[in-house]
């Protein structure tokens, strides 16, 4: 019989850093295989879709990541000895994000012959802690090209089983200020430092026209500033980088051409432009079936595959706190994984 605390320890047990999660690729397709649900993998993603599984009906993605990120230096245990103590299950990975991996398969598979009116798809993702691009990047058009278009989903991370309704984007600017290099005691040249001050300036204090209703304004931030080679000579250069926390009130691309409007003397390239704001209103279904439960919505200080789901409403909810993750000594409580279950279904079958 499938018991969730034993998947989430064997996972544990088995390092899964970004990028190099084969072995708990393998454990959880295994897992699967053996409960007769006749799981696929696409590279190290694993998915299994219900018996009844029909193209003509809408599908339900239940998805979380089995991807961990590098152990912090300041752990006092073996990051991947699964230890109980009392309700504490210790472990890299054990609440970011494998109690919601273990507790949305169990879903999965005692809801796979329910007679619902939409379709279930069960997909345990890879790379999600560095976006990469073998993760839900390529696990979405390898879908598309089975004819698969999830309509909404419901995506497992480390949130007291509250309900995320949205969270953030993400841009990083990469901006590079030029100037003309002289001798500092003839004060020749043209200091590229003063030119990025007065861009950064406008930057810090630019103020998007339209705020988000759920989001609030956008964010930014200047993160880091590098210039200059000795301190008699006018720097010729200085490289600056801008973080920017983006909302559904703009587009990411429409966020970096309005930020190049502002500034004079800078060139402002991003990094990427995929990680976009997730939103979804109070009305949605997902969003009604979590405060149905007594559950509380809220908006996420922190990204998630959900900034890739683009094309349908997502909502992120599962066991374990967001304060935890990346933290040495990780821990999540098996009495949090296990009331997650109950959530989970009622909300899924409510739908």
């Amino acid at each position: 019989m499938f018991d969730p605390v034993e998947l989430l320890k064997s996972m544990i047990a088995i390092p899964s850093r970004s990028r190099e999660e084969e072995g708990t690729a393998t454990l959880i397709y295994d897992t699967l295989l053996r409960a007769g649900a006749a799981p696929h993998r696409f590279r190290n993603n694993v998915y299994a879709l219900a018996p009844t599984f029909d193209l003509s009906r809408p599908t339900l993605m239940l998805n979380s990541h089995h991807d961990t990120v590098k152990p912090a230096t300041s752990y006092t245990r073996d990051p991947y000895s699964p230890t109980v103590e009392g309700d504490r299950l210790y472990g890299l990975g054990s609440n970011d994000a494998g109690a919601s991996v273990a507790a949305l398969t169990q879903v999965f598979l005692e809801l796979r012959d329910a007679p619902l009116p939409y379709n279930l798809l069960l997909a345990i993702t890879a790379e999600e802690e560095v976006g990469g691009e073998n993760g839900m990047r390529a696990f979405l058009p390898h879908l598309a090209e089975e004819g698969i278009k999830p309509a909404a989903a419901i995506v497992g991370e480390p949130t007291g089983m509250r309900g995320a309704i949205a969270e953030r984007g993400l841009v990083v600017l990469d901006c590079v200020t030029p100037g003309v290099t002289g001798h500092a005691a003839r004060g020749e040249g043209v200091n590229a430092i003063y030119c990025a001050i007065a861009d950064i300036e406008a930057v810090r204090s630019f103020r998007f026209p339209t705020e988000s209703e759920v989001l609030g304004p956008v964010g930014i931030n200047i993160t880091q500033i590098n210039a200059g080679w000795q301190h008699n000579a006018i720097p010729d250069e200085c490289k600056w980088v801008v973080d920017i926390r983006t909302t559904d009130a703009y587009s990411n691309e429409e966020t970096v051409r309005l930020l190049r409007e502002t500034v004079k003397y800078s060139t402002l390239t991003p990094r990427s432009t995929r990680v976009r704001a997730s939103v979804i209103s109070e009305d949605h279904p997902l969003a009604k079936g979590v405060k149905a439960l007594g559950r509380e919505l809220f908006v996420s200080p922190t990204t998630s595959d959900m900034s890739l789901m683009y094309d349908f409403p997502s909502l992120k909810i599962g066991p374990g706190e967001s304060s935890r993750s990346h933290s040495a000594d990780e821990f999540v409580l098996i009495s949090e994984l296990r009331e997650a279950v109950p959530v989970y279904k009622q909300l899924i079958q409510g739908l």
